[in-house]
């Protein structure tokens, strides 16, 4: 029993420390939190479990009282393409392309600002469970978690205490956005259908593309009709115009080069009809980048709400080549950055960058890479946008000393 006691005593004095750790009273001595932050929380662009640009994870529709700014959001599907599949791995690809981004090295030189520094809380929301299988209960399923994410509480306006700004950006603050990583384009149809609800008005679409993707479905080549077939990653905007969904005269296509239906200018007829405005990607030899982005703000005004809508094959497949529609004669990364940015006046209230098929990308991941980097414009300019008029004002005049040295060398 002599031999045993020394060993009965440590033991209760280790019960006594643990007990003492359980009630709170000095865990913050034993492990102080900001000591832990400061040796284990930073992550190296190839380390750390892979989301957007580093970015907290929630799975947000399953978090209900989670409140965000800006939340990223995968919608994994491919079923409604008309070529070649492999979409539905687009929001891993573009996640792990974004690996070296984040709030250490994020300041946008383009835009003056670090997006994930700023006032917005950004999340990466993970994924939508779509079917495979059947399209109608994905597209239910797509609709019903875009409107579910998008009709509740901004993270600011749970506490609007961050940041002065004017009335103008508070409004502008009170509601989400989503930026969705796809999947095939026919994405769009679910997202304009939530914002439609939640806004109580058609929206303006800026749509960069290589394709109209305002096709009337009996454009494809099969007798075999159905409504489902409706759905596609082609016709999508038909739809969504022949819904209401799309505010006609104020919408734009931008980086078109398409071949056309039949022997004339009949898709061009329906697309009048549904007021797009048309920009070949050869106009950019005309005009220039600056002539195409004059032209989009002039068609679409700061203050309407407008959906942003990326399709990666409006960059050049020598680029970006991991498409599931390839088309040659597309604008380089550059230029499609250069657009972007000079469009970030836009009231953009939703967004998504999609046909990113990895299966399909060459040995560098180019096309990830490329998707990434527009998601990365986009939510700098959602930010920006969000911003006070006076911190709106010093960026525009940092950017302006920032181009007149380009300009001096």
């Amino acid at each position: 029993m002599l031999v045993k006691l020394p060993w009965l005593l440590v033991a209760i004095s280790a019960l006594s420390c643990w007990s003492t750790l359980a009630q709170g009273d000095s865990t913050q001595d034993v492990f102080p939190l900001s000591e832990l932050e400061r040796k284990w929380a930073a992550e190296w662009s190839f380390s750390g479990i892979s989301t957007f640009a580093h970015l907290p994870h929630v799975k947000c529709l399953t978090h209900p009282d989670e409140t965000f700014d800006i939340g990223i959001i995968g919608a994994p599907f491919d079923t409604a393409v008309s070529y070649r599949p492999g979409a539905r791995f687009g929001p891993r690809a573009i996640r792990a392309a974004s690996a070296r981004q984040s709030t250490f090295r994020g300041f946008n030189h383009r835009g003056s600002i670090n997006p994930y520094l700023s006032w917005a809380e950004i999340l990466d929301c993970g994924d939508i469970p779509i079917s495979p299988f059947d399209n109608a209960l994905a597209l239910r399923q797509m609709s019903e978690a875009f409107l579910e994410l998008g009709t509740r509480p901004s993270a600011y306006a749970g506490d609007p205490s961050v940041g002065a700004t004017s009335d103008e950006s508070k409004k502008r603050r009170r509601r989400p956005k989503l930026l969705t990583l796809g999947g095939d384009h026919s994405i769009a149809l679910p997202a304009l259908r939530a914002l439609h609800q939640i806004y109580g008005q058609p929206v303006a679409v800026l749509h960069f593309d290589a394709h109209l993707d305002t096709w009337h479905p009996s454009k494809y080549p099969s007798s075999w009709k159905s409504e489902q077939s409706e759905f596609n990653h082609g016709s999508m905007f038909w739809k969504a115009s022949k819904e209401g969904l799309i505010l006609n005269g104020s919408s734009v296509h931008a980086g078109l080069r398409t071949r056309l239906s039949g022997e004339g200018w009949e898709d061009y007829d329906d697309d009048d009809r549904q007021g797009f405005l048309r920009l070949s990607s050869d106009d950019i030899d005309d005009i220039g980048t600056k002539g195409i982005i004059e032209s989009i703000l002039t068609r679409i005004g700061p203050d309407t709400p407008t959906y942003l809508s990326v399709d990666i094959d409006v960059i050049d497949p020598g680029l970006a080549p991991g498409t599931g529609t390839p088309e040659p004669g597309g604008w380089t990364t550059r230029e499609l950055i250069r657009i972007l940015r000079g469009i970030e006046t836009l009231n953009v209230v939703g967004a998504d960058i999609v046909e990113v098929a990895p299966a399909y990308d060459d040995r560098g991941e180019g096309t990830a890479l490329a998707a990434a980097q527009v998601g990365f414009e986009i939510l700098t300019s959602m930010v920006k946008k969000g911003l006070s008029p006076d911190s709106q004002q010093q960026q525009q005049q940092q950017q302006q000393k920032t181009q007149n040295k380009k300009d001096e060398l």
